[in-house]
């Protein structure tokens, strides 16, 4: 389904200079597809040349007297790893530096990267085995070679916040779209993007790059090619925190990758809805105005990051789930379709409604992931977090978040749920909450979102500066030292040189008080402390 304007020759080394005239296949060399032939170039993405080279070295059952200790196999020692992972696994788990799967500039490894940033519409892709986080961290580690100023919007992962630290930026922020019933944020318009960096240049902070996410937690999916267009206009870089759409692009009833709507860098949390494994992601660098000073700057920003032990099984996995998703288009339809039943069926039960269908009403979002299915629970007279806690202990069924006020089922991309079996698990549920309804249910609510308080000082001065902890009430008007972010979905609340305020005390103890709430960065779990900066 990819057009070929978008193919890059998959015989190009991601690395730069001459592409290799053979990709290595059992030992023999194959010739590779001539650049303007799409059907063969539409024949590389069939294929997935790291894993391949790892099930080559498994198969071959050598002797490792290197690391990992498990030995990559049951024989040689990694019994203990049998049962939890399979000798397959254990087998396919080896270090990097070894020919014919990472070594050299034409590896099967860099064969890799270079067509999942074809796939993705991208300039070029990292494979990433610290998760999203680290995409985070690289990004804004990257674009401080652009300059200080970086203008944030303020629902971002605190990943992205560790990375403001790291590289020393200064950051401004601009407000999503907030759904007060249900304390969602969402996104940002071209326009509001646009008054955010005009009121920033008119005070002589003009920014150098631009962070914004979209699709929301929520599913909610924001203009990009409109948010890049504004952002070049400003000669400023756009990062796309798009942790939540790696599978965006591969079918046409899905919204497309950033990377082909302009985007200069986008966070892919590609085991999120992908389906590669847990902490596998990706980093891809668009084809825009910065990509040619951007791509060095993450090149070194990566070394930083990266693990100097990454991962084979993870990069392995990153390869394989990029050819399902490339060969994969009817599979993500039967997904489609089931989640699309899901929400029918949800639309014909007055107990439940699906949050999304409540979308048009915020201009910011433009386009809505149909495999995240958010449902209103807040008919049944129980919080999102009872109702969440229901299906799990007794009708083993898990989905990914609650609030006061709703549940998020999240529908991988190759995966087709059981839509009986959920809708029966909610039925039930509803029955037991609407017979012993909650009276305090209510009161349980979170507060809305909080204001942020004002930046008092530099983050990277507030972190590193003398510190304290004190009770959270006495932290009222005092300067944060730490990064404070409510889980779920992890959008901080507080940073580093932030006034406190009563509102973002009350706001962050609520949500350590909840059942599957809790508090990243506090010194304690119930945030009965907070650190802040010594007077």
């Amino acid at each position: 389904m990819l057009d070929q304007e978008s193919r890059i020759d998959p015989r190009q080394s991601p690395l730069g200079g001459e592409s290799p005239s053979a990709i290595v296949a059992g030992g023999a060399a194959a010739e590779v597809a001539a650049p303007n032939d799409g059907e063969l170039i539409a024949d590389a993405q069939r294929s997935a040349p790291y894993a391949e080279a790892l099930q080559r070295f498994a198969e071959a059952r050598p002797m490792s007297l290197m690391v990992p200790g498990h030995g990559t196999g049951a024989e040689h020692g990694g019994e203990h790893l049998f049962d939890l992972i399979g000798e397959r696994a254990a087998a396919v788990d080896i270090p990097l530096m070894l020919d014919g799967i990472d070594l050299g500039e034409h590896s099967p490894l860099a064969q890799a990267q270079q067509l999942a940033a074809d796939a993705w519409g991208a300039r070029r892709t990292w494979f990433l085995t610290n998760g999203a986080s680290q995409a985070n961290r690289t990004a804004a580690i990257s674009v401080r070679g652009l300059g200080d100023r970086v203008l944030v919007q303020r629902s971002m992962h605190s990943s992205f916040t560790d990375g403001v630290l790291l590289a020393g930026l200064v950051p401004a922020f601009v407000q999503p779209a907030i759904d007060s019933r249900h304390g969602i944020a969402h996104g940002l318009t071209p326009e509001a993007l646009d008054a955010a960096l005009t009121r920033e240049a008119a005070a002589g902070r003009a920014a150098a790059s631009v962070y914004v996410v979209s699709p929301s937690y929520f599913g909610s999916t924001a203009d990009v090619a409109g948010l890049a267009e504004v952002a070049h206009a400003h000669d400023a870089a756009l990062i796309v925190d798009g942790a939540w759409g790696a599978h965006f692009g591969f079918h046409p009833g899905l919204p497309d990758s950033p990377a082909r709507l302009g985007a200069d860098l986008v966070v892919s949390s590609t085991h999120k809805l992908a389906g590669s494994l847990t902490q596998s992601a990706m980093l891809h660098l668009g084809d825009g105005p910065f990509a040619e000073r951007l791509e060095s700057l993450v090149e070194r920003a990566y070394s930083m990051t990266a693990s100097t032990s990454m991962s084979s099984l993870l990069m392995g996995s990153l390869d394989e789930t990029r050819r399902a998703l490339v060969l994969g288009e009817h599979r993500i339809g039967e997904a489609l379709r089931a989640s699309d039943a899901l929400r029918d069926r949800l639309r014909a039960d007055a107990r439940f409604s699906v949050v999304s269908d409540g979308f048009d009403a915020f201009p910011d979002i433009v386009d809505v992931d149909r495999l995240r299915v958010p449902i209103d629970v807040s008919a049944l007279g129980r919080s999102g977090h009872w109702v969440r806690a229901r299906l799990s202990a007794e009708h083993d069924i898990y989905v990914e978040m609650s609030t006061a006020t709703a549940i998020v089922a999240v529908i991988g991309a190759l995966t087709v749920p059981d839509v009986d079996r959920v809708m029966s698990a909610l039925e039930e549920v509803a029955g037991a909450a609407l017979s012993d309804p909650d009276p305090h249910a209510a009161a349980a609510a979170f507060p809305e979102l909080p204001v942020p308080g004002e930046l008092r000082a530099l983050p990277r001065d507030a972190f590193f500066g003398s510190s304290e902890v004190v009770a959270a009430e006495a932290a009222v008007g005092r300067i944060s030292a730490d990064t404070l972010a409510a889980y779920p979905p992890g959008i901080p609340n507080l940073l580093p040189g932030e006034e406190i305020t009563a509102e973002t005390v009350a706001f962050l103890r609520a949500v350590a008080a909840s059942p599957t709430g809790y508090v990243r960065g506090a010194v304690d779990a119930e945030v009965s402390g907070i650190r802040v900066v010594t007077a």
